[in-house]
């Protein structure tokens, strides 16, 4: 059977992989390989919707998340991408109902702007400017940065990593990693087409997979899947809602995007969709009703659904696993990878070529987890 040699093997070709394969690549470390049960992009990766945030309320996520942003900007010409993907800068709006609300939202405003991040208060009169179809009546105040926004064409940006990984000379091998063991001088992954491959040095980005991955290894990952399911309507050739609106307290989110379709979710919903699609469209449509009524009449027939792969406290796993010198993971991202994907990458390159330990390393650690240094995320959408 085949026996392939590399100086580092990254598990997972989804956006985070090939983020931190890309980054590599940038500092000359040697053979690269990226590995894959599926192909480029084919997990998580594959349905998510492009979405490109910058508020958050942890300090360190707001700062990766705008370290993100500023390569998105120009990521196109960075990875010579030979079609546009497309950012959108058409922020994203997060609503409050209550006061208690709102005051929560001058809180993390307060977060955001000492990691850099332009977002404001609005008052309900200026939502009602920049949203026409938004019920101003409805709300007390909203937290908006015009800078969010989202990729008209995502996988135009997960093909551009992959082209550029490529032209880099990464090499790509699609089976399945169904063991990894330390030798004392690397790592032997055993594929499931029974041929195995030899790494000085290996990285696991394969969302809620990484945990079986690594079992044996340092300490167990609490990593679990959490269904998500987003509602798509038919394309709708007239502009209906600009920006994104968020509603944390009704658990909502709305979107019109740029191929025409609107996008709504019920960011609570859980459960078989068979059994319970009715009662998530009911929650759909009273938020609707009471925030955006211009979407009064859309209908939303499509479902689709993906897997956040969670942590306890809604922030990811990075960095080196605990006693292993040579063994990585960036797994955990709860719904974040492409808004991350390009600040995870450099923080793990850098570690592993030994450059200065970026302070994501020390909060998003492995063993955060034993030592109760939790600091819970609460705005994920």
């Amino acid at each position: 059977m085949e026996r392939r040699t590399t100086t580092i093997a990254v598990v997972g070709a989804g956006i985070t992989g090939l983020s931190v394969a890309w980054h590599l690549s940038q500092l000359s470390v040697g053979h690269i390989t990226l590995l894959d049960r599926s192909g480029v992009g084919s997990g998580a990766t594959a349905i998510q919707p492009g979405g490109v945030r910058q508020q958050w309320s942890t300090d360190i996520a707001c700062r990766m998340a705008r370290e993100s942003y500023l390569f998105y900007r120009d990521a196109a010409s960075r990875l010579e991408a030979r079609i546009d993907p497309g950012l959108t800068t058409c922020g994203y709006l997060f609503v409050a109902e209550a006061a208690e609300q709102f005051d929560d939202l001058r809180r993390l405003i307060d977060i955001q702007h000492s990691a850099g991040v332009p977002s404001q208060i609005l008052a309900p009169d200026d939502v009602a400017s920049l949203v026409p179809g938004l019920d101003a009546s409805a709300i007390v105040g909203a937290a908006f940065c015009a800078q969010d926004g989202y990729f008209d064409r995502p996988q135009a940006l997960v093909a551009a990593f992959s082209d550029s990984n490529r032209r880099a000379g990464v090499d790509f091998v699609f089976a399945n990693v169904v063991a990894l063991e330390s030798d004392g001088s690397g790592w032997q992954l055993s594929l499931s087409d029974g041929s195995s491959c030899f790494a000085e040095q290996v990285v696991v980005a394969a969302g809620k997979e990484s945990a079986l991955l690594l079992q044996g290894y340092g300490e167990e990952l609490p990593i679990t899947g959490e269904p998500r399911f987003l509602f798509y309507s038919n394309p709708i050739k007239e502009r209906l809602l600009e920006p994104l609106v968020v509603s944390q307290e009704r658990g909502f989110a709305a979107k019109h995007l740029a191929d025409g379709s609107v996008l709504a979710s019920d960011l609570r919903a859980s459960g078989d969709p068979s059994v319970e699609a009715k009662s998530w469209r009911r929650t759909i449509r009273d938020a609707i009703k009471a925030l955006v009524p211009i979407l009064e009449y859309v209908s939303f027939p499509v479902i689709v659904r993906g897997d956040y792969d969670v942590t306890p406290d809604k922030q990811p796993i990075l960095g080196k696993v605990s006693g292993c010198e040579t063994l990585w993971v960036a797994a955990g991202l709860n719904g974040r990878g492409l808004m991350m994907a390009p600040t995870i990458g450099r923080v793990l390159a850098d570690a592993i070529v030994g450059r200065d330990a970026d302070e994501a390393l020390l909060r998003f650690s492995p063993n955060r987890f034993s030592r109760g240094l939790l600091e819970p995320e609460r705005n994920v959408v």
